[in-house]
């Protein structure tokens, strides 16, 4: 075994016990890694390997960042999904015998950040838990920097787990000993979330009266939230980690909401993607998506409610209407809506403030943040209690302004305190006497010192003379040398040489420094203490301003809402609970507030279980079809978190689901072409959908041949039709699928109208009852650019094409004829019985409600059946 020096065998002994994390060793100033951490964090920190003695023959690997930038290097290795270790020293060096006692203070993961900088201002960081007994899954959702924890358990396969998980978008993810063993979840949580998967251990899993024992303790309505074991186990896994992590009380982390899924639409990863709900298709960028659209919020925490309300829209008829009247009373007081904008403006985000000071961390400027947001409050709650809106005036109620909260931050904190709470300058005078008394020795040493400087300048006749100080000799007197002649021999002492001045010292000088120091220190130690008793009390209210934020926050999106319905003209839906999706004058709010409500072409969409279950539509490309299904979903969606909606009237029932499939795309990553992507996503809609969802499809089969596509599209939509009967809006280029209209009683046609005018198509984007005669495609191909040449000869490729089709269509219509009359004019007895049955199949076939296709595969079959039975019957003339 290799014998290192006593340091670096403590850096590994610490070490031993977190072998997935950096340690970030403290050694003077600097934080210093050892060994693989060093070779590692060297190359993902772009930082200089060195090396240093450590007790054998090599020199070990090792590299470093100065404590007082640590955090920027932190960051980016979280970024990357690192986790570091934070090891400090615990004793003071001067009293330590030995090595130095160290300890890891906190461990930084993914999902436990609690550094501003690390975090984004309008998103949440969650970390979530997951456990699974038998068929039923559990789900721990928390954020550190706001104090939320949610769990929640429910009966499903993985996709329903993972439909859940994208609701919270995890940064990290903790999977139960019982689940280290499912690759596929893991592939799923890294390759489709992002999240960083941490695998617990065995004994990482306290006995259920221990995790009990926890969370009991930490969650006083525990046993309403974790009312099944499933629950509380993982509301302790993740209680548990946080708790190892973070190593000091998590008080902020006080509420445990239980929400049940079957509360909210579900909405799965394709869903979201393809709405675009919170990213835009083409960059993944905020910009372009509903969320960007909605989000007029005045505060991050109103910010990230709203993203939470858009990704679980409600099936509550009561709360969206509830919702819906605080929008209304806004949309129409616009002067009340400007002053709410404008008090919500100067109120910071109370739940990260709130978190930091639970944590320990706050600082004096995060203290005069949350006493200037507090002010605000009291206005807010008189403006809002004057509406004589119920809703406003409910969250007028809750609104507690925490006015003993704000005296004290406003008695004990200076108005601009500096970034740190360790040098002092933080706590105001007449705050605490003993600091006052401290603060006054100071000045008096230091207008001893300055009438020091004048009393030698006149005693030497020096005038450039002068008294400094600095962190090293402390206070001294200099002198240029060009005036040391003038000094009287023996006055003072040198203390040190500089290129052009002496610096010199008197006991008296020293004395007065001693007095002047001892003062600042200790002044600078109490006014440390001060601050910290001062945010432990501010910590024990912490509750009452998290349940302040939950009320500005959601004051702060219906003030959005209206903002955005007001812009825009959106008009309050009507809630249902029957089976009507009624939307006359839609728009697609993001495209409109892209090109300009002059531009957008709005069109109406009419949706039951009785006579208008599916809407089939054709039409070309380019012509609207897309956006409009897109439209559709949206506005049911938006009706159900109680924001308005962009339509001249509509009537919403509530949509349990939304299924997607719109747009190729294949997953290179899980080996699956487009074709098999499509035909996944198709199937999860069809075994999941119920007769309240709303399934958008959109081309389906088009990556395939053409008549398997078109096969499978019809068996789709009559499955849909007759089995599921779920609203459906189903895009599709085979025409011949119009025909479903006449045999299916709930299937309509609805076509993208567009014009041809001198060669050139024109689109409307309207549709219109009835289906599309043609798709355009060489139009469309001649919009984009394509080569004169190629659009040349594709238009006399199709005029052959189709030319050969009609030829065929009247070949097949002439054989019928042929055929019909032979079958009459013949006598059936000098028949056989293949050909007896082909000719009764032939007469009884209904050739002009047919396509040329589905003809010529019946004669196709025919001819088969003949061949098959020719030779057995001649064998047995034989």
């Amino acid at each position: 075994m290799a014998k290192y020096t006593p340091m670096i065998q403590q850096y590994l002994s610490i070490k031993a016990d977190y072998p997935d994390a950096f340690l970030f060793f403290r050694l003077g100033d600097f934080y210093e890694m050892f060994f693989e951490d060093a070779r590692k964090a060297a190359e993902e920190l772009e930082i200089t390997l060195t090396g240093r003695d450590g007790g054998e023959k090599e020199r070990i690997p090792m590299c470093g960042v100065p404590y007082h930038s640590a955090e920027v290097y932190i960051g980016r290795l979280i970024e990357k999904g690192y986790k570091v270790a934070i090891c400090e020293q615990v004793e003071d060096p001067a009293a330590a015998k030995g090595v130095v006692r160290r300890e890891v203070v906190r461990v930084i993961t993914p999902g436990t950040v609690m550094e501003e900088k690390m975090l984004v201002e309008k998103e949440n960081n969650f970390l979530t838990a997951l456990t699974r007994h038998q068929d039923r899954f559990a789900l721990a959702a928390g954020d550190l920097s706001t104090g939320e924890f949610y769990v929640t358990e429910f009966a499903g396969e993985t996709e329903d787990l993972i439909d859940e998980l994208v609701s919270f978008q995890p940064k990290e993810v903790l999977l139960a000993p019982q689940l280290s063993g499912d690759s596929s979840l893991r592939e799923q949580l890294t390759v489709r979330l992002g999240s960083v998967v941490t695998v617990l251990l065995p004994e990482q899993v306290p006995s259920r009266d221990r995790m009990e024992e926890q969370v009991s303790g930490q969650f006083p309505n525990y046993r309403e939230a974790c009312s099944t074991p499933i629950t509380l186990e993982v509301t302790g896994l993740l209680l548990g980690y946080l708790q190892r992590t973070q190593k000091r009380g998590l008080s902020h982390m006080s509420r445990l909401s239980r929400y049940d899924t079957g509360q909210y639409m579900v909405l799965d990863e394709s869903a979201r993607r393809t709405l675009e709900l919170t990213a835009s298709l083409r960059d993944g960028k905020r910009k372009g998506s509903l969320l960007w659209l909605l989000d007029r919020t005045a505060t991050a925490m109103g910010s990230r409610l709203l993203k939470k309300w858009l990704d679980k829209p409600l099936l509550d008829r009561g709360e969206i209407e509830e919702r819906q009247s605080a929008v209304q009373s806004f949309v129409d007081d616009l002067i009340l809506l400007e002053e709410i904008r404008d008090h919500l403006r100067g109120v910071y985000d109370l739940e990260r403030l709130a978190a930091r000071i639970a944590y320990g961390s706050a600082n004096g400027r995060d203290l005069v943040s949350l006493c200037r947001s507090l002010k605000m409050i009291p206005e807010l709650s008189r403006r809002l209690a004057g509406t004589g809106c119920d809703a406003l005036q409910a969250v007028s109620s809750r609104l507690d302004p925490c006015g003993d909260v704000s005296a004290l931050i406003e008695k004990a904190v200076v108005e601009d305190p500096p970034v740190s709470v360790k040098e002092g300058g933080v706590i105001k005078e007449g705050f605490d006497e003993e600091l006052d008394r401290l603060r006054s020795a100071q000045q008096d040493g230091r207008s001893w010192i300055a009438r020091l400087e004048q009393r030698e300048r006149e005693a030497t006749g020096i005038k450039s003379l002068k008294v400094g100080f600095n962190k090293v000799f402390g206070y001294y007197i200099e002198v240029t040398k060009a005036n040391l002649r003038l000094l009287p021999e023996g006055r003072y002492q040198r203390k040190q040489t500089l290129a052009n001045a002496e610096r010199f010292v008197t006991p008296e000088l020293k004395e007065r420094e001693r007095s002047i120091l001892e003062a600042e220190e200790k002044s600078v130690e109490l006014e440390y203490q001060i601050f910290t008793r001062v945010r432990e009390k501010i910590a024990g209210e912490i509750p009452r301003i998290q349940k302040l934020a939950e009320q500005v926050a959601r004051l702060d999106v219906l003030h959005s809402f209206a903002e955005v319905s007001q812009r825009y003209r959106y008009v309050r839906p009507v809630i249902r609970t029957d089976d009507r999706l009624v939307i006359e004058e839609g728009r697609h709010p993001v495209v409109e507030a892209a090109v300009g409500e002059q531009e957008f072409v709005a069109n109406d969409a009419h949706l039951d279980n009785r006579e208008r279950q599916v809407l089939l539509i054709t039409g070309p490309n380019m012509a609207g079809k897309s956006t409009y299904m897109r439209q559709v979903a949206l506005i049911a969606l938006l009706a159900q978190i109680g924001c308005f909606v962009p339509v001249s009237r509509a009537e919403v029932s509530l949509i349990d689901r939304i299924f997607t499939r719109i747009g190729a795309a294949d997953d290179l990553v899980g080996g699956r072409s487009t074709f098999m992507v499509e035909m996944d996503e198709t199937r999860l809609a069809l075994a999941q959908a119920t007769s309240r969802s709303l399934i958008l499809l959109d081309e389906v089969g088009r990556g395939t041949s053409t008549y398997d596509g078109m096969a499978l599209a019809q068996a789709i939509v009559e499955y849909i039709h007759d089995q599921v009967g779920a609203k459906t809006l189903f895009s599709t280029h085979y025409h011949e699928l119009t025909q479903l209209e006449e045999e299916w009683e709930r299937v309509v046609n609805v076509n993208a109208r567009c014009v041809e005018k001198e060669g050139e198509v024109v689109f409307l984007h309207r549709m219109e009852p009835g289906g599309a005669d043609r798709s355009y495609g060489i139009h469309v191909a001649h919009l984009a650019g394509m080569p004169q040449g190629v659009i040349q000869r594709a238009s006399v490729l199709l005029e052959s094409l189709e030319s050969r089709l009609e030829t065929a269509g009247t070949q097949q219509l002439d054989l019928f004829h042929f055929a019909a009359e032979t079958a009459s004019a013949r006598d059936s007895s000098s028949l056989s019985g293949a050909e007896e049955e082909v000719l009764r199949s032939l007469s009884q076939w209904d050739l002009m409600n047919r396509t040329p296709m589905e003809s010529v595969q019946f004669l196709y079959d025919l001819q088969r059946r003949l061949k098959e039975k020719r030779p057995a019957e001649g064998g047995s003339d034989g």
